[in-house]
């Protein structure tokens, strides 16, 4: 069967275990003749749920897909560590199991991601960094969590659901909880999308899917054709929102930011 041609929108694919999301990325880009592919936000290799994959023109919309809340199931296995805070690391028993129920901190919460992840520290992945032994030192975040429930306990083992802020981990959540670790973790929405939804051959429109994600604008057809040359639009964003979206019958035209004087500059574009 020939490739299907390259076009512009997002994928939600529920992620297996055992694979990285860079591997999903490549499926489609080879599935798909070779279209521009990327994600946005990442889950680890044993961690399965919603990939938002992104072809074409909707990966110059990544920023705006990142910073969605996400929300997730989690299993732990309490009473024992794990270096990397999930089943692949040097896991070590100690009985020590955390208070039924624990306590579970919401709201602002300050964290250290785990040496096992992927943020750079001088240039470099910190994982790469503790592979090779050296001491990482990650610097602490302040993450949103606006949900840490409990759903279930049984034995050592315990499930919760939590729903909060992009950048969170949730490794770090759960080994703050004495000694416990994620011994399985699904991510079962972001911002609006859920993994109920996921169809690998299902490409959402780019327009549909920031049109749920950001205020539209919609433009006559003098400022359609001037906003989609980049040149900034009279128009005001609804609520104060930091980003609008522009657009007329054709479909997404820019995402754009208010300025003084009433105006609205396209700050990432989609007809080029």
């Amino acid at each position: 069967m020939p490739a299907p041609p390259p076009a512009d929108g997002v994928l939600l694919i529920d992620k297996p275990a055992g694979v990285t999301s860079h591997d999903v990325v490549a499926r489609v880009r080879r599935s798909r003749d070779r279209a521009k592919t990327g994600h946005a936000g990442t889950l680890d290799p044993f961690a399965t749920g919603l990939l938002l994959v992104l072809v074409g023109r909707a990966t110059r919309a990544q920023q705006f897909l990142m910073g969605l809340p996400k929300s997730y199931e989690t299993v732990a296995r309490l009473g024992a560590t794990s270096t990397t805070g999930d089943p692949e690391g040097e896991i070590v028993e100690t009985g020590a199991v955390p208070p039924d129920p624990p306590e579970l901190p919401v709201g602002r919460v300050v964290q250290t991601p785990p040496a096992y992840s992927a943020i750079k520290i001088g240039g470099e992945r910190a994982y790469a960094k503790a592979r090779r032994g050296e001491v990482v030192e990650v610097p602490q975040r302040t993450v949103t969590v606006t949900r840490f429930e409990q759903l279930w306990r049984e034995g050592d083992r315990a499930a919760f659901a939590i729903d909060c802020s992009s950048g969170t981990y949730v490794r770090s959540l759960v080994m703050d909880l004495g000694d416990a670790y994620c011994l399985e973790l699904r991510r079962t929405a972001i911002g609006p999308f859920s993994v109920r939804d996921a169809d690998p051959e299902r490409l959402l429109p780019l327009g549909d899917v920031l049109a749920r994600v950001l205020p539209q604008v919609p433009l006559d057809p003098e400022r359609a054709r001037r906003a989609g040359h980049g040149v900034a639009v009279e128009g005001t964003a609804p609520d104060g929102a930091p980003h609008v979206l522009l657009t007329n019958e054709d479909g997404p035209i820019a995402v754009a930011q208010p300025r003084d004087g009433g105006l609205l500059k396209p700050v990432v574009g989609f007809r080029g």
